[in-house]
């Protein structure tokens, strides 16, 4: 070995960017002369320090690591909630809205209701009025004249008339008698019970026809004025 040779011994420290280098210099007498301050056995164990500080920071970063997924998984759980509540006040609002809807839904109809309801009340009540038809023949005739003779209070029966109107005319509604005194003094007369024409347009019954031929204007005319003479058509037996 040279005589000068120097065996240099460098341990480096490196924790959070700082190094320490230590140099121990031997000299060829063998003596050894230590030109930093730290010593032979502090070089011995500064590999170990290195990994001690390995550890460290990987365990560091391990831990930082979790800090981060518990970060994300709580801000995962936040907009999780978040989300949820959002589709609940929406679920709630659109729930909200039908409810109004329904219930205007609701009022409109029992407004169109009572607005009915009002028509119907103001509304005049119509009365259909049953015409009742009777045939056009004596019979016919006889049984209109009669309803007409009870709504004006005019007595008298089916039998009555019927027995009057066949002596008078034989049930001939044109029938006018051209031979007797009447027909002698102008006023001839005429129809199914031969009513002169002063006596039908006296006796002549409202809601009638003014025609003296007219089969149940005369046979009311002559009912109203048989009426008023012998009470009753139903008394006479004879010409009247």
């Amino acid at each position: 070995m040279p005589k000068n040779t120097h065996k240099i011994a460098i341990a480096g420290v490196a924790t959070l960017g700082a190094a320490a280098i230590a140099f121990t210099v031997v000299p060829a007498d063998g003596q050894k002369t230590t030109t930093d301050s730290l010593s032979s056995s502090r070089v011995a164990y500064s590999s170990g320090q290195v990994r001690d500080v390995k550890a460290s920071v990987t365990d560091q970063l391990a831990v930082s690591s979790l800090k981060v997924e518990a970060i994300e998984a709580k801000k995962k759980a936040a907009d999780a909630a978040a989300a949820k509540k959002k589709a609940a006040a929406t679920a709630a609002a659109k729930k909200k809205a039908a409810a109004a809807a329904a219930a205007k839904k609701a009022a409109a109809a029992r407004k169109a209701e009572a607005a009915a309801a009002s028509r119907s009340a103001n509304r005049p009540v119509v009365k259909q009025v049953v015409v009742k038809s009777y045939p056009n023949n004596l019979d016919g005739w006889i049984r209109e004249s009669l309803a007409i003779m009870k709504k004006k209070g005019i007595p008298g029966s089916y039998h009555g008339l019927h027995k009057n109107i066949i002596r008078e005319s034989s049930g001939n509604p044109k029938a006018i008698n051209d031979w007797d005194i009447n027909a002698i003094n102008g006023i001839p007369s005429k129809g199914l019970l031969q009513v002169i024409p002063p006596t039908f347009k006296a006796y002549h019954v409202p809601g009638t026809s003014w025609n003296i031929y007219d089969p149940i204007a005369n046979i009311t005319a002559a009912a109203n004025y048989a009426a008023d003479r012998y009470g009753t058509i139903d008394n006479v037996n004879s010409a009247y």
